[in-house]
C-alpha cells in the first residue's frame, strides 16, 4: 500500500510502499535520508529460562587410567613443541638466519628504504567551493562529441562548461529555484536539463535557451547517438519513453519497473547503448531492468544488499561503447556485462552521483565536489 509522508528537512511530499522492508528512503528534492514509520512486527514468543548460579561440578568422562593418559599426551605434545621450537631457533641462529615468524604473527609491510608512499588519487578537476571550476553539490554530468564537459549543480541552477582536458571555459544558469534532476548532451552540443518535470534545451557552450521538449512530468534524460532521447516519464506510472530528434515521443515502455516487479517505483535513472537497448535503474527497487530496442523486457539484475553485484542507494547509470553497464551506489561504481553479470568495482572518493562516457571510452564521474576520470579500456 502506497503512503505519503513529509520530508523533515525540506517539507516535500514523499511516497513509500508500506509493504516494503526498507527502513529509510531518500528525499528526491533535498537528497536527505528519511526514516520511514515503523511497521508492525510479528510478536516473538517469550521463553522463560532458568539460570542457576553455584560452584560447577566436574563430571568424569572415563576411567582414572584414561584421564592420566590424556594428561600425559598433552604434556608430551606441548613439551615436544617447545623442544622443536628451541632446536629450530638455535639452528637458524647458527646459520645466521633471522628468527622465523609463527603462524599467529602479523608482519607489517615495510617498503624498501627511500621508496615513497603511493600518492592518494587526485580528481580529474574540481574542488569544493563556489568559484570557477569548483562545486558545492554537483550531481549531473554530460559530454558532447567535441569533448566539452558539462557539470550541473543540484541546487542553484549553475552549469559549468569545461574543455576535454578539464579546463574551465564558461558557466550559465538555469532555473535557480528548482532542483536539477537530470542532464545530458547530444553530439551537436545541445544540453538537455530536467527541472520541474520539463526537459529544456540549451546551447551548450553559451547557455542560450532553445525551447523545451514536448510533454511533461519528466525526471531523467539520456541522449542517444541518433539525436534522440530516452527519458523517465513519471506520471500516473513509471513509464520510460523514447523521443526522436524532432522532440516527438515514438515509443513508450509502460510501467517499466513496476510492471516487472509488482512494486511501485518513484525514481528511475535511464541509459541506452549504441544499438538501442534501454536500461532503467529503479532506485527504490535497487535493480536494473534491460529492454530491447523495440521495448521488450529482457532481463533484470542487482538487488538490495552490500555484496558485489547488489546495490545500496544506487543513483546513476551509464553504458560504455562495449555495452558494459556501470551503476553508482555507496560502494562506488559497479561494472556489469551487457547481460548483467557482475565484473568489477571502481572505487570513487565521495558520493558518485553522475556518470558519462566520452568518445575515448573514458568514464567521467561527478562526486558532488569533483570530477574523476577512469580509463576503462576495452
Amino acid at each position: 500500500m502506497i503512503k505519503t509522508l513529509q520530508c523533515p528537512s525540506c517539507g516535500a511530499p514523499l511516497e513509500y510502499d508500506e509493504a516494503g522492508a526498507r527502513a529509510t528512503m531518500r528525499c528526491h528534492f533535498c537528497d536527505s535520508t528519511v526514516m520511514l514509520p515503523e511497521r508492525p512486527r510479528p510478536q516473538v514468543q517469550q521463553q522463560n529460562i532458568r539460570v542457576s548460579f553455584g560452584r560447577p561440578r566436574l563430571r568424569s568422562t572415563g576411567s582414572p587410567k584414561a584421564a592420566v593418559f590424556i594428561v600425559l599426551a598433552v604434556v608430551l605434545l606441548v613439551g615436544g613443541g617447545i623442544v622443536i621450537g628451541v632446536i629450530n631457533a638455535v639452528s637458524r641462529a647458527v646459520r645466521g638466519l633471522p628468527p622465523s615468524a609463527g603462524t599467529n604473527t602479523r608482519t607489517a609491510f615495510n617498503p624498501p628504504n627511500g621508496s615513497p608512499r603511493a600518492p592518494d588519487p587526485q580528481p580529474f578537476f574540481g574542488s569544493e567551493g563556489v568559484g570557477a571550476g569548483r562545486f558545492k553539490d554537483a550531481r549531473s554530468i554530460a559530454v558532447d562529441a567535441q569533448g566539452h564537459i558539462y557539470v550541473g549543480e543540484y541546487s542553484g541552477g549553475r552549469v559549468q562548461v569545461f574543455d576535454s582536458a578539464g579546463k574551465f571555459m564558461t558557466q550559465w544558469t538555469v532555473d535557480p529555484k528548482m532542483p536539477l534532476r537530470g542532464m545530458t548532451a547530444d553530439r551537436r552540443g545541445t544540453v538537455y536539463v530536467v527541472q520541474k518535470g520539463q526537459i529544456n534545451k540549451y546551447e551548450g557552450t553559451t547557455g542560450k535557451p532553445l525551447g523545451a521538449v514536448a510533454g511533461g512530468s519528466y525526471d531523467d534524460v539520456w541522449a542517444t547517438p541518433d539525436g534522440g532521447l530516452v527519458a523517465f516519464a513519471r506520471q500516473s506510472r513509471d513509464d520510460v519513453v523514447k523521443i526522436d530528434s524532432s522532440g516527438q515521443v515514438r515509443q513508450t515502455i509502460q510501467a517499466a519497473v513496476s510492471g516487472q516487479t509488482d512494486r511501485s517505483e518513484l525514481s528511475i535513472r535511464v541509459a541506452a547503448d549504441g544499438t538501442g537497448n534501454v536500461y532503467a535503474l529503479g532506485e527504490f527497487n535497487n535493480a536494473v531492468f534491460k529492454f530491447s530496442p523495440d521495448g521488450r523486457f529482457q532481463t533484470r539484475f542487482g538487488g538490495d544488499g552490500d555484496e558485489p553485484g547488489l546495490f545500496r542507494a544506487p543513483g546513476a547509470i551509464a553504458v560504455d561503447n562495449q555495452g558494459h553497464v556501470y551503476v553508482a551506489d555507496f560502494k562506488g561504481v559497479q561494472v556489469f556485462d551487457p547481460n548483467g553479470r557482475y565484473l568489477d568495482l571502481i572505487k570513487v572518493k565521495g558520493a558518485a552521483s553522475g556518470l558519462v562516457f566520452n568518445d575515448k571510452n573514458e568514464l567521467l564521474v561527478v562526486a558532488r565536489t569533483a570530477v574523476w576520470k577512469f580509463n576503462v579500456g576495452n
